[in-house]
């Protein structure tokens, strides 16, 4: 092949979609991929766009903010769930696929492309090509990273400290109240900016325990984590002594509970995750609870007892840049025009996200070799919520699974919680009908 239009570096779900996308625009691609001459401790396959944790895409239903995405990456086109259509097998609500046929079908995808040239060997050091996308996921090589690390001034983590996120409406606000600390806050946001949840001491030392108690997850030999003081997982800190919390993230001081008009004698704060307030985290709470775990021991907390789940917590190793410290709205990095990034490395959580995030930068890419400005995704889409979520909370940024938080809020008339999702999802894929991506290049 002559010189390539474009250079993109990993053949995971984000760069596979995005070097097929530009292949038939017309576009010819260098994919630098080290397997199958070298794989991350992660994986077990010498095949492209390997499915390393499950073999599943999630929820199928358009009421879940990942089966939204799913069906918008259809109408789009996508690679990746085409083959997964093909590769599927039963899993009852859920999309999910066959492993080893799926990555086989993508790898065949990519090595039959005419246009898409395959370089294999391990990326030391970043190409001076232009254009490039960074696809290399969350198991970034130590040089590479390195470099990156460099190039953009800082502004990479390496290790994944998630906090679980609740749908506002499930919150029991007869229990938790609106506060922030010392009455700091002004106005109407900043005072629903956080949602205070008190605890007696009685229902502190249970909760301390159910912590202590709680069943963990285990870390994969490569995850071995040498956790930073300022991001231990809650149980950690619960073992250190029941006091930690109440000094550390669970701290009620300058907090006074409107029905007592003292301080509780611990408290857990919840901070609006959108704009809208439909969704809210729990500050400092990181933890390697399993799932079941988590629903089971945070449902203890005061006004949490029916709460729904967007987004379980999690700790583990991951390189991903502060995305919106380091890049564009259209994921260019802000420190090096023309170098692109996609997937798990910036921050979009999750197969079909990291899949779709390939799409997204693919074209972005398109438009931009075509000699005109890209158009972004319309507003109400869930494509548009992957760009929302790479671009806010510089400051406390983490990676995230699509949730319909991520989406612009719902204006519409009040509805119950299904039924909104509903017609969020029938509004996005609306939009998505009269969006005309940028001109690009016929295959």
């Amino acid at each position: 092949m002559s010189e390539p239009d474009v250079t993109i570096i990993g053949a995971g779900l984000a760069g596979s979609e995005a070097a097929l996308q530009l292949a038939k625009r017309g576009y010819r691609v260098r994919l630098l991929e080290q397997k199958p001459a070298q794989r991350t401790p992660a994986q077990s396959s010498g095949d492209f766009a390997e499915m390393v944790c499950s073999n599943s895409f999630r929820g199928a239903a358009l009421t879940n903010a990942v089966g939204l995405l799913k069906e918008e990456m259809r109408r789009m086109g996508s690679e990746v769930m085409e083959a997964a259509a093909q590769t599927k097998v039963p899993a009852g609500g859920a999309l999910a696929v066959d492993r080893e046929k799926f990555a086989a079908e993508m790898t065949r995808r990519l090595r039959q492309h005419e246009l898409i040239e395959i370089v294999e060997g391990e990326v030391k050091e970043i190409p001076s090509a232009r254009p490039l996308l960074i696809a290399t996921g969350p198991l970034t090589g130590d040089k590479l990273a390195k470099e990156l690390e460099e190039l953009v001034g800082g502004g990479l983590a390496y290790y994944d400290a998630i906090a679980p996120i609740i749908d506002a409406e499930s919150i029991n606000m007869e229990k938790a109240f609106f506060a922030s600390r010392w009455d700091k806050g002004e106005t109407e946001e900043e005072k629903t900016a956080y949602i205070n949840c008190p605890f007696t001491k009685d229902e502190y030392q249970a909760f301390v325990k159910a912590l202590v108690d709680a069943e963990k997850v285990e870390p994969n030999q490569f995850e071995k984590v040498k956790y930073f003081e300022g991001c231990l997982p809650i149980e950690v800190m619960a073992e250190r002594g029941e006091k930690t919390l109440s000094f550390g993230p669970m701290k009620p001081s300058g907090i006074t509970d409107p029905k007592t008009g003292r301080w509780p004698a611990a408290v857990v704060q919840l901070r609006k995750e959108d704009e809208a307030g439909t969704a809210y985290n729990l500050v400092g709470f990181q933890t390697r609870m399993k799932w079941g775990e988590q629903k089971r021991v945070l449902k203890m907390i005061p006004g949490l007892e029916n709460a729904e789940f967007l987004r379980f917590g999690a700790v583990h190793r991951n390189t991903f840049l502060n995305a919106p410290q380091c890049v564009d709205q259209t994921w260019q990095l802000k420190s090096a025009p023309g170098v692109y990034l996609a997937g798990q490395i910036i921050g979009t959580e999750g197969y079909v996200e990291a899949a779709a995030g390939g799409w997204l930068a693919a074209h972005f890419i398109a438009a931009r070799l075509s000699g005109v400005e890209p158009s972004l995704p319309p507003e109400h889409t869930a494509h548009a919520g992957l760009l929302r979520q790479t671009s806010r909370h510089e400051d406390d940024y983490q990676p995230s699974n699509i949730t319909f938080a991520h989406l612009s809020p719902w204006e519409g008339p009040r509805l119950k919680k299904r039924a909104k999702y509903e017609a969020m999802a029938e509004r996005a894929l609306a939009a998505l009908e009269g969006w005309q991506p940028a001109a690009v290049v016929s295959s």
